[in-house]
């Protein structure tokens, strides 16, 4: 068995939900070494996420977003950890609700992802900053 192992630092983005998986797949070139495998890619933060969804309207991606502003509003006064602003604390909850990876099946060098599906990088953060990943892949 093969582990492959890549650090990939994403520049920073709006607040929203972004599609990287150019960004993950340019990172790991050795993935084509891979004929079975499992790809894990896992985000360092507390305050952004990682999903796998719908890769080719963008409307839901904003849709996304609306959801879970609504889902987890900020300004909320019973919230305690506010010392980064009004949108630390409900940053956090979404990145626990979403999760901080993505674990994806490698077949015969590529990731075996549907026609439709695509990594997004949730950033749930006004002024996040780049924001660093780590992508695990292995197999044979």
């Amino acid at each position: 068995m093969k582990f492959i192992q890549q650090s990939l630092r994403l520049k920073a983005r709006k607040r929203g939900f972004h599609l990287i998986t150019a960004e993950v797949l340019q990172a790991l070139p050795q993935l084509r070494e891979l004929k079975v495998g499992m790809c894990q890619v896992f985000i360092q933060h507390t305050s952004a996420s990682l999903t796998l969804n719908e890769n080719a309207d963008p409307t839901v991606r904003q849709d996304f977003e609306t959801f879970f502003n609504k889902a987890v509003p900020e300004n909320d006064p019973d919230y305690l950890h506010n010392y980064e602003g009004d949108d630390d604390m409900p940053a956090h909850l979404k990145a626990a609700l979403l999760g901080s990876s993505v674990l994806l099946p490698i077949q015969n060098g590529r990731l075996a992802l549907g026609m439709w599906q695509g990594i997004y990088l949730c950033e749930h953060r006004d002024n996040g900053g780049p924001r660093n990943l780590l992508i695990t892949a292995w197999g044979e």
